[in-house]
């Protein structure tokens, strides 16, 4: 952590924009709450990716001494090829042209988050401007923070009144939106399918703010790393192809998210060679290249997939955890937004009051913090179950927006998710009855679970 009274003064960037507080993953990490937590908190699995995938991935290393070896920087042509098949045939604008992805508009990463932290690096000046939407990825803020940029922050509007909602009640105000770019401007976060908020912004959207991106001629740092991740039959629109945006826009996705191994830290950018390379020459600086092993094993998920039917199965696992998770709260008759993408719920916690006598410790206050940090440190404490304050995931002037809120990851097996729900159901005892909504909801003209 940092700390001003350091004997080597430390960076004045280390304490802007309360970065010295202890962050959100530190306060609810396992080794912080009780023992017996059910964590539903962090985005992590409790399974391991495919034995499949791991098999092929441990011979891999024992066959090939070059896969123990330094990467080329780019990444290992295994995974580019798997990359260019896999994603191919996903951007209208590439099958249009009649050839796959190149190795030149496909970087490698360490994680996505290493390569969107490379992106900014090698575009954005000190001044610069870069747009996000809130909630927001709280790493976002970090990563144009440290190029001496400036986040500006356009709020994504919650529904109002009870009941279940669906991602797409949360509502992107155009006004508001143009008003956010200026001559500064120099990139824009679109986070789809969203994190924490569950939303996959319509094909309407994007084209807005694509409009946006070509009139201004700014970056749009698409974060797809949930593509996989899209319930009930929804189109996922990938921005980088509709008209004018390919050579302004990188698409960022993710092995970790893809393959349930999120430690592996293996994330790709794909768009204009311009645009990757740039970002590669960045990146190359900061950690020259991933680690080989594992990008071996992300290129034999990707080129496995089709045969064992990955993504579909996994996909239908995933709607029914959300399913589960949902039927806790609908019992309870709590608010909540039903996800149309990526594994998080948002729910609304508002009607529960915590109990007078329970004292919240100074390390959820520290910076003026949400009410929901003390919400969810109850939680662990009294219910047994992680999660996160979404207030994290806003600026200052906009937390009152997500201090209502908590988010539960729902990458969790079925089995967890019931014990989880079983102890949730505790919360009926702190529960206001007035503010209890009815028990049968409808969400887009079908019935809730």
């Amino acid at each position: 952590m940092a700390t001003r009274n350091a004997t080597i003064p430390q960076a004045t960037r280390m304490f802007d924009g309360n970065m010295d507080k202890s962050d959100v993953w530190s306060i609810f990490t396992p080794a912080n709450v009780p023992p017996n937590c059910i964590n539903l908190g962090q985005g992590f699995m409790n399974w391991s990716p495919p034995d499949w995938i791991r098999e092929k991935a441990h011979a891999s290393m024992d066959s090939d001494v070059m896969s123990n070896h330094y990467s080329h920087p780019r990444g290992r042509p295994r995974l580019i090829k798997a990359l260019s098949k896999h994603y191919s045939p996903q951007f209208p604008n590439i099958v249009a042209r009649g050839e796959d992805l190149k190795p030149e508009e496909i970087v490698v990463t360490a994680g996505a988050n290493c390569g969107t932290y490379a992106a900014l690096v090698a575009h954005c000046e000190p001044g610069d401007e870069v747009i996000l939407f809130e909630p927001f990825f709280d790493q976002y803020f970090a990563s144009i923070h440290f190029q001496h940029a400036k986040p500006v922050y356009v709020p994504l509007h919650p529904p109002t009144g009870d009941g279940v909602k669906s991602g797409a009640d949360w509502k992107i105000d155009f006004d508001e939106l143009r008003k956010a770019f200026s001559p500064k401007t120099k990139a824009i976060i679109v986070n789809t399918p969203h994190n924490p908020v569950g939303k996959v912004f319509s094909r309407d959207e994007l084209e807005k703010i694509a409009q946006l991106c070509i009139e201004f001629n700014v970056l749009c740092l698409a974060d797809e790393v949930y593509d996989c991740m899209v319930y009930d039959g929804l189109e996922h629109v990938r921005i980088a192809s509709l008209p004018g945006m390919w050579e302004r826009t990188l698409t960022i996705g993710s092995g970790g998210k893809s393959f349930a191994c999120t430690g592996w830290r293996v994330g790709w950018l794909i768009g204009h060679p311009t645009l990757v390379g740039a970002t590669l020459a960045a990146h190359s600086r900061l950690v020259f290249c991933t680690n080989s092993p594992l990008q071996e094993a992300t290129a034999i998920g990707l080129e496995g997939a089709e045969e064992h039917n990955f993504f579909p199965d996994q996909l239908r696992a995933y709607e029914e955890r959300r399913d589960i998770l949902c039927s806790y709260f609908d019992e309870l008759g709590l608010s909540y937004t039903r996800p149309e993408g990526s594994y998080f719920l948002l729910v609304d916690m508002d009607p529960i009051k915590i109990p007078e006598s329970f004292e919240t410790p100074s390390f959820c206050t520290e910076g003026g913090r949400g009410k929901d940090f003390a919400m969810c440190w109850w939680l662990a404490q009294d219910i047994g179950v992680v999660g996160i304050p979404p207030s994290e995931f806003y600026c200052k002037e906009h937390e009152k927006i997500g201090e209502r809120f908590a988010r539960f990851a729902f990458c969790k097996d079925p089995e967890l998710l019931h014990a989880a729900g079983k102890r949730l159901l505790r919360l009926k005892e702190y529960i206001d009855p007035a503010r209890v909504v009815p028990s049968k909801r409808k969400v887009n003209g079908t019935n809730g679970v």
